[in-house]
């Protein structure tokens, strides 16, 4: 679902610095997602137009701003706005694989700025690169698989396919939750799962990684089935990403249980009414909420390219609200 009329870059930047006078906030009308006008990312955030993005965050759950011409110090500095930065947990397994720092194409120089692109060694797409640019995405929510998630994430796009896909949907987990029937709702009281932290978004093993074969040797946190919004006080589902056995399992139920109710759940959780997809241009910069929303992106015709750089945002312990 898009926005009922398309704004031009131009209409999307300021003449002038930032401020509340040429601030507009615009739904998309799906269950997730605003559009910001009146801003130029390249310039400062003063605190009000901060403390009114945070708001608009808070309320919608994916903002963005279209027609934005910024370098990753700027990207870092729109992302403060919401909050310090969460280091990339894909980082570490490509540095020790010996990948280097500042390669155009998969690791960026800041530390929190990852590199999702399509593309090779020698600057053209591919279909596997190893990194989550060369893969349909499922819903998931970015770095579950660590004890305190990012609370979000900002994809600011630099070269987008010519001729589609690569389009990036968000879901709103808070209604998911709501409209969950009463009998999941008792089946997931005081329940939690392991994120398995041995694959990508993409599903794809991470480097210098074995794949687990048996519940023990999964590594990754447990994490609830609900979690509580650290600043809305509301209920999500925290569903993660879905893996098969043994990577992916409720605790405490046997194999065909857990599985049998993550399959309830996950198709509960992406219902086609919760979500909302947008449509790259050049230029675009999305922030989405880690903690109460999933995403994905569709295939990418491996013929065109597709460069992102992206941030995410600390978060917290997730909380549970049978804690």
């Amino acid at each position: 679902m898009q926005l009922s009329a398309e704004i031009s870059s131009t209409a999307c930047r300021p003449t002038s610095a930032n401020s509340l006078a040429g601030f507009k906030v615009v739904p998309t009308g799906a269950a997730v997602g605003a559009e910001i006008l009146g801003m130029d990312l390249s310039l400062p955030i003063p605190d009000d137009v901060g403390q009114a993005l945070r708001e608009a965050w808070a309320k919608h759950m994916v903002i963005f701003w279209r027609g934005q011409k910024i370098n990753d110090d700027q990207l870092m500095a729109v992302s403060s706005v919401f909050g310090p930065p969460h280091t990339a947990a894909a980082r570490k397994y490509h540095l020790a694989q010996g990948e280097q720092i500042d390669d155009e194409y998969m690791i960026s120089r800041h530390p929190s700025v990852s590199i999702i692109s399509n593309i090779g060694k020698d600057g053209k797409p591919v279909m596997d690169n190893g990194g989550l640019g060369s893969y349909e995405v499922v819903w998931h929510s970015d770095n579950s698989y660590v004890e305190k998630p990012p609370a979000g994430s900002m994809l600011y796009s630099l070269v987008v396919p010519t001729k589609g896909g690569g389009d990036t949907s968000f879901n709103n987990q808070y209604q998911a939750y709501d409209e969950l029937p009463d009998d999941l709702k008792k089946a997931i009281e005081g329940k939690s799962q392991i994120h398995d932290s041995s694959r990508n978004s993409a599903g794809v093993l991470r480097p210098g990684v074995k794949p687990p074969t048996k519940p023990e040797e999964v590594e990754g946190p447990a994490h609830p089935l609900v979690r509580v919004h650290p600043v809305t006080g509301r209920k999500a589902l925290y569903l993660g990403r879905r893996r098969v056995w043994p990577s992916n399992y409720i605790l405490g139920m046997n194999n065909a249980d857990s599985e049998a109710l993550l399959d309830k759940l996950w198709a509960h959780a992406t219902q086609p009414k919760y979500a909302w997809t947008h449509y790259w241009n050049v230029g675009d910069c999305i922030l989405w909420d880690n903690r109460c929303c999933m995403h994905y992106r569709t295939e990418i015709d491996v013929a065109q390219r597709r460069i992102m750089h992206r941030t995410t945002i600390k978060g917290e312990a997730v909380q549970a609200p049978w804690q």
